[in-house]
């Protein structure tokens, strides 16, 4: 069964004499960057127990030639532990839900000196009681990167799909993507607002009219971004900042900035709620969590 279940009572029946309980069906949809696995000795537990019927997530390592628990990314001085197949263990505690994974790009971590060919992208997790029935997947950002994660600011890509709810007899179009990191901050660029309009862009080729569209993901940029006004002039509600959330960052991000994840919808009245997860903490970014 997907979502959560509510009941509520409908009139008395004048034929019968008894009330009728009718059973609503709620969609949980939970974006979530995943930092690579870092922390997903608490990731996988916490996914398998809310089972979110449509999971999109970001920061996902996928190195199908080793068989390692974990490997080693390294960029000069940055150095971050890496789940190695991180596609296949969130796919394995969702065993109901389809499994994608769009690459953005292929380069090397390591198993101590020896370097392991790996996908760097994200997924998508659908419940396979929700139809897909339309999805599109492309970049936002540069082209996939073959050989190598490339210089920064790197290949970024969105995947979206179409899925039909029978529950509640309408379809769904969802988009996510993992917006450019710089170096210098959360700034407005040229590039970040190019990104949103290929976003947008994607959102529209996989929706039809009457959808219930969302638009998410780990955009990297600050609430009066030229990229959520983007978004906001196609008639997207942003909900992060607009029910009032202070971050979404939690105690392992230590720089300043406490916002990076956003989620836009264009129907808030189909909401029935929203939360920014700050515990557990199962990233150094906090879960978005929509029920429909």
């Amino acid at each position: 069964m997907i979502g959560a279940v509510a009941e509520r009572a409908e009139p008395q029946n004048p034929n019968g004499g008894f009330k009728v309980k009718r059973r609503l069906i709620l969609v949980k949809i939970m974006c979530l960057n995943g930092w690579g696995g870092k922390l997903c000795e608490d990731l996988l537990p916490y996914v398998a127990a809310t089972a979110p019927d449509i999971f999109c997530l970001q920061e996902v390592v996928h190195s199908p030639s080793s068989e390692k628990d974990w490997l080693t990314y390294r960029d000069g001085e940055h150095v971050l532990p890496q789940r190695a197949n991180f596609f296949r263990d969130v796919s394995n505690i969702l065993p109901d839900h389809v499994a994608i994974f769009c690459p953005a790009a292929q380069g090397v971590l390591w198993d101590e000196d020896q370097s392991v060919p790996s996908q760097w992208g994200l997924a998508t997790f659908v419940h396979r009681s929700l139809p897909i029935i339309g999805q599109v997947q492309g970049f936002v950002h540069k082209d996939y990167s073959p050989v190598g994660y490339g210089d920064h600011p790197r290949s970024r890509g969105a995947h979206g799909v179409r899925v039909y709810d029978y529950a509640s007899d309408r379809s769904i179009s969802l988009t996510h993507m993992h917006g450019l990191w710089h170096r210098k901050g959360k700034m407005d660029t040229p590039e970040r607002a190019e990104q949103a309009r290929k976003l947008l862009d994607f959102s529209e080729q996989v929706s039809e009219q009457g959808d219930v569209v969302v638009i998410c993901g780990g955009f990297n940029v600050e609430p009066d971004s030229e990229t959520l006004s983007i978004l906001g002039d196609a008639g997207l509600k942003e909900l992060v900042t607009g029910r009032g959330f202070e971050s979404t960052r939690n105690s392992h991000y230590k720089k300043p900035g406490r916002f990076a994840d956003y989620l836009l919808v264009n129907r808030e009245e189909v909401v029935k709620s929203f939360d920014v997860v700050h515990e557990p903490e199962v990233s150094d970014h906090c879960p978005l969590v929509l029920e429909l």
